[in-house]
């Protein structure tokens, strides 16, 4: 194992994708993640395309550098497995809803009885202290609470939800950081604590942070929304053979646009183009403009005109040709590995880049229960209380075909 995380302990108790998503990122970093997982396994395995069952294409990206345990969490000896777990662990981190966890008596204050420095994550739908605690919280409906679905209709004029699961990333990428903040606060004082990360407010400041606009103040000085990324001109351009996303941005780049097709005393003359504030206040002519310009041309002519000049450019990419990217091929960020029991598969390597401690690459997803009698060792049980476990259904070692 390598990289700058490496020796520290994580129970993961997490299931589908915001959670996993959390634990894949400090697994990535080189932390010891122990995915517990249940006798049906995590709903994820399942989802979309396997060459086996139980290790889907996406599972092999949210579990990579994970060890799976199985145990049935009905049962009151599994209970004292996870307990036992968390004596040794840094933290604990779910997203079971909190009253699930206080039956099955897992929750912050058994754990913390077990580990008394021990940081306790919880990922939730939405904060504790809201009318709507509790309630069950998916991607989808996050996206509409956050009101998702109602900018996408004021930009597009129908509501929709963004075509992946990027709430649950961006919380769960919110909860790595708040579950990294609770275990440096640990390591420089000793002490643990409960953290909650709610998808709602999270959500809501994500939105809100760009969109509030007018309403940060008090008497409001405009309607919320930002008028540059919700107009209904922002979008790739089609040219005289495919598309391309062009973005001027500063002061400079515009008048090099503007140069660029010939209309340069446009720019200096014109006062709805003078500043960043007046091109906002007319984003949608500016849009419009740039989208009619870029039918004259073929995007190749385009890449060479706009990259001569500066301006911010990209063909936008299918899933296929993202695939194939230039850039990622030199930076290595695909590689294709020998699974142990997958074949060769396709991963992708931990963006960023590190000196001294590089995260590992080579770490797969696990099968469901690999790891179920090592750990289970690993925690001071003896083979003969392992073999009695397993026999109960207590805990489930790996089944092999």
């Amino acid at each position: 194992m390598s990289g700058p995380l490496v020796g520290l302990r994580i129970l993961d108790l997490t299931t589908v994708q915001m959670g996993p998503w959390c634990t894949r990122i400090v697994a990535d970093l080189g932390a010891e993640v122990i995915k517990v997982e249940a006798p049906e396994g995590d709903s994820s395995r399942y989802g979309g395309n396997a060459r086996n069952r139980g290790m889907s294409g996406g599972f092999q990206h949210n579990a990579r550098g994970k060890r799976s345990i199985v145990l049935d969490l009905k049962k009151p000896q599994a209970r004292e497995a996870i307990l036992r777990l968390a004596t040794n662990a840094d933290a604990f981190v779910s997203n079971i809803r909190p009253a699930a966890l206080l039956r099955l008596g897992l929750d912050y204050e058994a754990v913390r009885k077990a580990n008394a420095s021990i940081v306790y994550l919880s990922m939730v739908g939405y904060g504790s202290g809201g009318r709507y605690a509790g309630r069950p919280a998916y991607d989808d409906l996050i996206q509409a609470a956050a009101a998702i679905p109602m900018l996408l209709k004021r930009s597009t004029g129908e509501p929709r939800f963004i075509p992946m699961a990027a709430i649950d990333r961006i919380v769960g990428t919110a909860a790595a950081n708040a579950l990294l903040a609770g275990l440096l606060a640990k390591a420089r004082n000793g002490i643990g604590q409960r953290i909650e990360v709610p998808m709602f407010e999270t959500m809501a400041q994500f939105v809100l942070s760009e969109h509030m606009q007018g309403a940060t103040f008090d008497p409001p000085t405009g309607v919320p929304g930002y008028a540059r990324t919700l107009s209904r001109s922002r979008r790739p351009y089609a040219t005289r053979d495919g598309f391309l996303a062009v973005l001027p941005y500063n002061d400079g780049q515009w008048q090099r646009f503007f140069e660029a097709i010939g209309k340069g005393r446009v720019f200096v003359e014109d006062a709805r183009f003078a500043d960043i504030t007046a091109r906002t206040a007319n984003i949608d002519l500016l849009y419009d403009m740039i989208a009619e310009e870029l039918k004259t041309r073929t995007t190749e002519e385009w890449l060479e005109l706009l990259n001569r000049a500066d301006i911010p450019c990209m063909v936008p990419h299918t899933l296929e040709t993202l695939l194939e990217d230039p850039h990622l091929k030199d930076c290595d960020f695909f590689q294709f590995r020998e699974h142990p029991s997958e074949g060769r598969i396709r991963t992708m390597r931990e963006p960023s880049t590190w000196s001294e401690t590089p995260p590992a690459s080579d770490r797969f997803a696990p099968r469901l229960g690999q790891h179920t009698r090592e750990i289970l060792a690993e925690a001071s049980y003896s083979l003969s209380e392992i073999d009695d476990m397993t026999a109960k259904g207590i805990a489930v070692p790996e089944h092999r075909n």
